[in-house]
């Protein structure tokens, strides 16, 4: 059963537009409750959201399908993403969704769901739900007495807060520390001061004012440039930067150096196997994952286990594996011991134990491994003109794709992909060579281009 409403991570596209609109909203709540009813029990759904202006669009939509279904609705207001995955769980809930685009502009926005047991759909539960979507609800619909109610929890906010402490070890306090956290204006401005400060840290908060637009504009995990000004000028020990739902984490030092997803997975991972915590000595990653942590880990005797992009398939991998240590280069840390999906906060608290255990500013344990020159440029394509699919299918493409491949041989990796989330064709080359990393990556985006322009024009002319 395909899939064409679902993306690498939910459904996505922008507000007030399909598929973000109030009725498809409101016809995959009805769908996916049918798909999550099970038994005579009351059923529960949780929603949080994030601080887009649409989420005012999307949530009673989403509200009122489930409850159309007879489910109960628990609304949680602006909440992280993995603090919606927890609290369905901790509710003994049935569904959890959430409301956001993630790192995406505040014009976009989304639908993640989540099962009964705090993980994300899998392909073939939403190629269900999908195809749910397209049939009549008429008989499925509760009875008047059978209706579902809403209400909301008002102490969501501090559920999750004392969740995340207690993945931080007790004997440790943030004293002396000062951290500045980019909230990115977006549904972690409330909770991730707080649980700096009960920690013990001086809390220096950078966008922390949402205003419904301003969410990831110039700044959060995407846009680190403003962090670093401020590490820089506060004097700061190091500064943590989370995305609009806080899924993700960036981090700059106290010089002011960047640190990525993959930096955080080396220096977590390295410590939790030197404590004999890292299960199945291995660390799942993306094929986007840098070589330098392949090789890194490789020295620790710990193996990277990589799978497509998009931090749903590193958990169904560590799920399967029985790894407990994943996540990918744009920041998502899933750490299994305590979360099922990716949670910046916890990826950011277990960083900062190795602070407070070794002693050493952040510039000397934040950065394990020299990464391997790496060159990613995205290529966007017209999808009313030509499609990422038939643009990489054409024969030119293809014979760029092996020369490429060729010329790399052993010293490096060739990745190019179409987004799951957005119509671009991404092209990333990596390897020991910069001026041969530079060089193959744009002869490759120069030939994409031309035959993106090459299958529009044919479109057009086919056209009548």
């Amino acid at each position: 059963m395909s899939r064409s409403l679902f993306g690498t991570d939910g459904i996505r596209g922008t507000a007030n537009r399909e598929p973000m609109t109030a009725e498809t909203a409101l016809r995959v709540a009805m769908a996916t409750a049918l798909r999550f009813r099970r038994g005579d029990h009351r059923h529960r759904a949780v929603i949080g959201k994030d601080t887009r202006l649409s989420g005012y669009l999307l949530e009673p939509a989403l509200t009122a399908g489930l409850v159309s279904m007879g489910m109960d609705v628990v609304l949680l207001g602006p909440l992280p993403t993995p603090a919606v995955a927890m609290l369905t769980r901790s509710l003994r809930a049935d569904l959890g969704v959430m409301i956001s685009a993630s790192h995406n502009p505040y014009e976009d926005n989304g639908i993640k769901l989540f099962g009964p047991d705090g993980y994300k759909l899998s392909d073939v539960v939403e190629a269900e739900i999908e195809h749910r979507i397209a049939e009549p609800f008429a008989p499925d619909l509760a009875a008047p007495d059978r209706l579902g109610r809403a209400s909301r929890l008002d102490d969501a906010v501090g559920r999750y807060i004392e969740f995340v402490k207690q993945t931080f070890p007790r004997q440790l306090r943030l004293d002396d520390l000062r951290i500045v956290v980019d909230c990115a204006h977006g549904a972690a401005y409330r909770v991730a001061p707080q649980v700096l400060f009960e920690l013990g840290a001086t809390v220096i908060p950078l966008a922390v004012q949402p205003d419904g637009f301003n969410i990831n504009r110039g700044c959060g995990a995407t846009a680190p440039a403003a962090l670093v000004d401020e590490v820089r000028r506060e004097g700061a020990d190091l500064g943590l930067a989370l995305d609009g739902d806080a899924d993700r984490l960036i981090v700059v030092d106290e010089t002011g150096a960047v640190l990525d997803g993959d930096q955080v997975m080396a220096r977590v991972a390295a410590s939790w196997a030197a404590a004999g915590r890292l299960r199945g000595s291995a660390v799942v990653a993306t094929v986007m994952s840098n070589l330098g942590l392949e090789r890194f880990l490789g020295g620790l005797g710990i193996d990277l286990v990589r799978t497509p992009v998009g931090d749903r398939h590193v958990v169904e991998m560590m799920r399967a594996r029985g790894f407990n240590v994943g996540g990918e280069q744009s920041g998502h840390i899933i750490l299994s011991d305590y979360a099922t999906t990716g949670d910046g906060l916890i990826a950011a608290l277990q960083l900062l134990a190795v602070i407070r255990e070794t002693g050493r500013p952040l510039s000397e344990v934040g950065r394990p491994f020299d990464p391997v020159p790496q060159r990613l440029t995205n290529v966007r394509i017209d999808p009313a003109a030509a499609s990422a699919s038939a643009v990489l299918a054409r024969p030119e493409v293809q014979r760029a794709i092996a020369e490429a491949e060729h010329r790399l041989s052993a010293s490096g990796r060739l990745l190019i992909r179409k987004s799951g989330t957005e119509p671009v064709i991404r092209v990333m080359a990596e390897g020991d060579d910069p001026a041969l990393v530079d060089e193959i990556v744009q002869d490759l985006v120069g030939e994409i281009a031309r035959a993106a322009d090459a299958g529009a024009f044919a479109g057009a002319k086919a056209r009548p």
